[in-house]
């Protein structure tokens, strides 16, 4: 077996990074969340143009503190809400482990993402309070329209995964601002990483207050001053004991002033990065379209990308691409995790849930690299290693 050369995802904190770090570092500054922290918020809201946002220690703790802040919000008609089948584990775990009723959905043939028409029955059979999908792998959904208008037809809160989807946009708005509230993931290898690190943002008011809480222990102190007090005046709390009253059952998950700083530097690099990841993804998908299977998007779509997601004819295909690629020192993975429905965490509660579609990027999907580091010559290679397998 090669050595690995081209690693599916490499470190966005580079060099220049590291010494901005090591600076701000000799400063002596608050290590633990404090005003880096505010910055980056502040920061991030700037940059996606929403309202509020929430930093938090990861992408996964970001989905867990959207359902509680909407449980907790009163604006759920039921507990029912649709999960998509294809996506990350803990865009669902939260809604079993805060006692949702989760109702799976079929993934669609464009994206990957949530089938429409699947979700257009569900929404008919079981009438939810809340829908969660997600922009998958930096491939905007194609028919967010249509979500919405069924948002608008059924009433349900609509809750926006864009964990690995930061800087892409549909038709030139971006991902992360479809959603009532919208999760990012900072993870190492992401489109900007703050080492760990998660972001929930909204322009909802209530929600910010409840995911400010939640965040932190379930106390007033990290609050807007003018919800802070009006809690204060509501529950008659004195001065004394104003800055340790826990008004909400909550986490502890916040981030650090390091990852903050890390993240705000970044942000001033977020267009070169998206940049490098949709060159690199148009051009597999240049190379690679007519050979296998891709997510699809139109001409007014900003992909932004983690990897670069195919599938093979088969499963036989894609173990014959797998070690083609690891024989010339190239990583790659299956397609993470393809069905839901099949993973026990999900079969041993609900049954398996079989779908077409979801089925087959659980038995076919695989990724290639995508990251900024990154050349034409080195896409131009990869792609060149997977057309001997496909022909």
């Amino acid at each position: 077996m090669a050595e690995i050369q081209y690693h599916l995802a490499e470190d966005t904190i580079d060099e220049k990074d590291i010494r901005a770090l090591i600076g701000w570092l000799e400063g002596n500054p608050r290590l633990t969340k404090g005003p880096c922290t505010v910055e980056f918020e502040k920061k991030w809201s700037t940059w996606w143009g929403r309202g509020h946002s929430v930093f938090c220690n990861s992408g996964s703790s970001a989905n867990l503190l959207m359902y509680d802040a909407l449980l907790l919000s009163k604006k759920l008609k039921n507990k029912k809400v649709i999960v998509p089948a294809a996506g990350w584990p803990t865009t669902i775990t939260p809604a079993i482990q805060l006692g949702f009723e989760p109702i799976m959905c079929e993934a669609d043939k464009e994206t990957f993402g949530m089938d429409v028409e699947c979700l257009e029955h569900l929404l008919e059979k079981h009438n939810p309070g809340a829908v969660i999908f997600v922009q998958m792998l930096g491939v905007p959904h194609q028919q967010i329209a249509k979500i919405l208008a069924l948002k608008e037809q059924y009433g349900f809160v609509l809750l926006e995964d864009a964990c690995a989807a930061m800087g892409a946009s549909y038709h030139g708005r971006k991902v992360g601002t479809f959603g009532d509230m919208a999760s990012f993931s900072l993870y190492f290898g992401h489109q900007l990483s703050t080492i760990e690190g998660g972001v929930v943002s909204t322009d909802d008011a209530e929600f910010n207050d409840l995911l400010r809480m939640l965040r932190s222990h379930g106390w007033g102190k990290d609050l807007p001053e003018s919800s802070h007090q009006k809690l204060l005046k509501q529950y008659g709390i004195d001065n004394t004991h104003e800055p340790f009253i826990f008004y909400e059952p909550g986490f502890n998950f916040r981030g650090t002033d390091l990852q903050a700083f890390i993240g705000i530097g970044q942000l001033d690099k977020m267009e070169w990065l998206i940049s490098r990841r949709n060159e690199n993804h148009l051009l597999y998908k240049k190379l690679l379209g007519e050979k296998l299977y891709t997510q699809n998007f139109d001409a007014e779509t900003t992909v932004c990308s983690i990897h670069f997601c195919a599938l093979a004819k088969d499963s036989k295909e894609r173990v014959d691409i797998a070690d083609t690629l690891k024989q010339h020192g190239i990583e790659t993975r299956l397609y993470t995790a393809g069905n839901l429905g099949r993973h026990p965490f999900w079969a041993n509660r609900y049954g398996e849930a079989r779908f077409p579609w979801a089925d087959e990027l659980y038995e076919r999907g695989f990724f290639l690299p995508n990251h900024p580091s990154l050349s034409t010559k080195d896409v131009e290679y990869i792609s060149g290693v997977v057309r001997k397998v496909v022909g």
